[in-house]
């Protein structure tokens, strides 16, 4: 996907001698000038009355805003496969955009199902009567929790009580009740799971191993591409802005990076170079309901912001020539000019934070001439 760019690397304002005096530079453009002997201003900054400046501008009250905004696309977290323990033929194949919980089949294979249960551990072997494990303790649960754990003990031990409940669920399979459950007849994942796409299809023949479906948890999260620079904003907690392929904008916070092969993007992008970055929107769920998950979503990623300051165009901005240097504003009253010296802070969008004793909203200000 082609990574759509509309950050500014804003840094602190620059200054350069020229002609025996100093311009502000900012946008890459010479923003003013003003020497010493015009008179005397508010502030002891320097002023004159009567050069009235080419164009003028308003001081405001407003939110100044850092960021970067690149393309994403809507996805859900813990994407993984799903492979075969067995070889087999798939009978029933699986449905992409399912949700599917505990004790329903992802999808089946010689026309046996193959069970999703709940728990952490994944099936690494048969269990029969006489294992134990926390492998164990997990069916065990998951028995009791679909009603076939009548009289089970929820334990480590695989006992004949165990079995019996294993061959009561069996049988509402329409499996073979032997009381074993086999490598090839459940996957444990931590809980309910989306089918994102499949990679069997009906009457395939598949081998150990090999993955019949990707799966991922229900949590919509939306993935994004940033350059290696950008590491300042994968920190996890990072404001994000997301406008979704619908037009819907919600907020959300970077969870974390993936590693590129996570991501299954189908398009390449994860052989992308840069940082693949994890967002989690606020609204979980309900945000992304309806979204189409192929179409890219804009993500702005918020690096800093000053809510409420004083700011005018970066243009307005004067240096100071002399002893005492710094920055100033050219204010203009009717036909008369005073300037007054300021304060500048951060920049964003070609407007420059101000403040000082004399800075008020409302205020009209000389701009340089571009």
């Amino acid at each position: 996907m082609k990574r759509r760019t509309t950050f500014r690397v804003l840094g602190a304002v620059t200054v350069a001698a020229v002609a025996g005096g100093v311009v502000l530079l900012g946008d890459g453009g010479a923003l003013g000038l003003l020497g010493e002997g015009r008179g005397t201003g508010g502030s002891g900054a320097s002023g004159g009355g009567g050069d009235l400046p080419p164009a003028t501008a308003t001081v405001v009250r407003t939110d100044l805003v850092q960021s970067k905004t690149v393309d994403g696309r809507l996805d859900f977290a813990q994407r993984r496969p799903v492979k075969s323990a067995v070889a087999g033929t798939v009978t029933v194949a699986a449905a992409e955009g399912r949700t599917l919980t505990r004790g329903q089949a992802l999808y089946e294979l010689d026309d046996k199902p193959v069970t999703l249960l709940y728990g952490p551990v994944p099936m690494f072997r048969e269990m029969r009567t006489g294992d134990r494990g926390s492998d164990v303790l997990q069916l065990e649960r998951n028995l009791r929790d679909l009603g076939h754990g009548a009289g089970l003990y929820v334990d480590t031990r695989y006992d004949k009580d165990t079995e019996t409940a294993v061959k009561r669920w069996q049988k509402s399979l329409n499996r073979e009740p032997t009381g074993r459950v086999g490598r090839g007849h459940v996957v444990f994942q931590p809980g309910e799971v989306k089918v994102v796409s499949v990679d069997a299809a009906l009457a395939d023949q598949v081998g150990p191993d090999e993955p019949v479906l990707t799966i991922a948890s229900t949590k919509p999260v939306v993935r994004a591409h940033l350059d290696q620079t950008d590491g300042a904003l994968t920190a996890a907690g990072t404001e994000v802005e997301i406008t979704l392929p619908g037009g819907k904008t919600v907020a959300g916070r970077v969870d974390g990076t993936v590693r590129p092969e996570e991501t299954g993007s189908g398009d390449g992008a994860g052989a992308q170079e840069g940082i693949v970055v994890e967002v989690v929107l606020d609204g979980g769920a309900s945000a992304a309901s309806g979204e189409d998950t192929k179409a890219p979503a804009s993500v702005k990623f918020v690096s800093e912001a000053r809510k409420g300051v004083l700011a005018v165009p970066v243009e307005a901005v004067l240096a100071l020539r002399g002893e005492n240097g710094g920055y100033g504003l050219q204010i203009v009253r009717g036909t008369t000019t005073t300037t007054i010296r300021v304060e500048t802070g951060m920049t964003a969008d070609g407007r420059i934070e101000v403040s000082g004793p004399d800075v008020r909203e409302g205020l009209k200000v000389g701009v340089a001439a571009s």
